[in-house]
């Protein structure tokens, strides 16, 4: 027998679920707002959580996150009036165990339910080994790092490919190192390959090496990168920028490990484990026909997917300190002390260069306040503190105008007409104040995409275009 929570604000489907559940065997309960939900499943021990999307208190698929941080770490299954793509993606990538069509809720929940409760049994079964990773360059404790680090356990333990993907300065190197490092080929070489920069007449030779007298210049027999990854890890850096007329013959190389020089007759063969990192969509890349297909799915065996730094602005204050203390050192400086106003003013911050464009910013930070033994937001560059600026200046509280006056039980309004109101008028301020930018909205307003969309659509879908 599991305990089965269902959160829905349709009071007499919550109610059937429930009933149905425990018809079925199991014990269940239900909620009907999100913070309800969630109040019951801190006090309980649920196995699975069936979760509404469209809550009178939230988005549901937000909080999925929440509910899977509990100590049980409940399965968690979304149903949904409306199927949406995008509510999709981003339940089964907030680790939701499956998504429900309501139509088809009842049909389908005994199914999904006994398939999420096997997995969680087996689960259970499996004996967790703990890991001691060496992560000395990858800083950080916010939940998307800690699961990027569970993935980079995983690839550690085995041989497979591992495609590592994420925005430009985002760390994809050192993941890749942390990789090599964990894992039984540590001893071995970790070789570089920057697809993006080799030259065009000597990427084979580079890669593959060449026998004496294959072209001008080759007098004498040299080893190439591949050979030189023997024993060790291949890393092919924006593996996307690597040539058509050249993926047919690396597809080769990784699925034979065998190869031969340029200007040679015999094979060499490298015992390599390969690593690729790109910014680039490689599946758009497929369609737009400089990749293949075959190539991708070899090299994909573990997709390991890093998150840009706007989404884990809770590791700004770890990389701010662990770098600004390098750099101290570095120049021999007494270590600085760190404002929170100086930390505070660097989450306002998009961050489109990542973390390479924040250690960049701090070096410039430290030139500027050389003789300052502590960092404020003063020594930000000037658009930073503008955002701060920004920041302090608070929307005005709406004077909804539902509620003006006098009003008697006849013509006092509606919940929802006084909620449609309120909703109408923050999205349209909220609006105002982010300049019409959806990105600046939903880091102002603390909302989802999917959900500020949806606002959009309901009260002002001219803002959609």
């Amino acid at each position: 027998m599991a305990d089965i929570l269902v959160v829905d604000d349709d009071r007499a489907l919550c109610e059937m679920l429930v009933d149905y559940i425990k018809r079925s065997g199991h014990a269940a309960d239900g909620a009907t707002t999100l913070a309800d939900g969630m109040k019951r499943a801190e006090s309980g021990e649920y196995d699975v959580i069936f979760l509404d999307v469209q809550m009178p208190d939230g988005n549901g698929l937000d909080y999925i996150p929440k509910f899977r941080a509990l100590p049980v770490e409940p399965e968690v299954i979304i149903m949904t009036g409306k199927g949406d793509l995008d509510g999709a993606t981003q339940a089964i990538s907030s680790g939701a165990w499956s998504y429900l069509r309501k139509p088809h809720v009842v049909r389908d929940l005994l199914l999904h339910l006994t398939r999420a409760l096997q997995y969680r049994e087996e689960k259970k079964r499996i004996k967790k080994v703990p890991i001691v990773l060496k992560r000395d360059n990858i800083l950080g404790s916010s939940p998307q790092i800690m699961k990027c680090l569970d993935q980079v356990a995983l690839a550690a333990d085995s041989d497979a490919s591992v495609l590592i993907t994420g925005e430009t300065g985002t760390g994809k190197e050192v993941f890749a190192q942390a990789i090599h490092e964990n894992s039984h080929r540590a001893a071995g070489n970790f070789v570089v390959v920057d697809c993006a920069s080799l030259p065009e007449n000597l990427i084979e030779s580079m890669l593959f090496g060449h026998a004496k007298g294959a072209f001008t210049g080759a007098d004498r027999s040299r080893e190439g990168l591949v050979k030189h990854a023997d024993g060790g890890t291949l890393f092919l850096d924006e593996v996307g920028e690597l040539p058509v007329n050249l993926q047919k013959r690396f597809l080769r190389v990784l699925q034979e490990h065998r190869y031969r020089p340029v200007g040679d007759t015999k094979e060499v063969k490298s015992d390599f484990r390969v690593i690729a990192a790109t910014n680039k969509s490689l599946d758009e890349c497929v369609l737009e026909g400089t990749f293949r297909d075959d190539l991708l799915y070899r090299l994909r065996g573990i997709w390991i997917r890093l998150p840009p730094l706007r989404e884990r602005l809770k590791d700004i204050r770890d990389l701010t300190v662990y770098y600004v203390e390098k750099l101290c050192h570095r120049y021999g400086l007494e270590v600085k002390g760190i404002s929170p106003d100086f930390i505070g003013a660097l989450c306002l911050y998009d961050w489109p260069g990542n973390v390479r464009e924040l250690f960049q910013t701090l070096e410039n930070v430290l030139a500027y306040a050389i003789q300052h033994q502590t960092l404020f937001a003063k020594h930000l560059p000037e658009h930073l503190r503008i955002l701060q600026a920004q920041s302090g200046i608070k929307a005005a509280v709406p004077d909804f105008s539902i509620l003006s006056g006098q009003h008697g039980e006849d013509d006092f309004p509606k919940w929802k007409d006084y909620k449609d109101d309120c909703e109408k008028k923050y999205v349209q301020k909220l609006m105002l104040l982010a300049d019409g930018k959806k990105k600046n909205a939903c880091r102002i307003s603390g909302l989802s995409r999917t959900r500020l969309y949806q606002l959009l659509k309901k009260y002002d879908p001219n803002r959609l275009d």
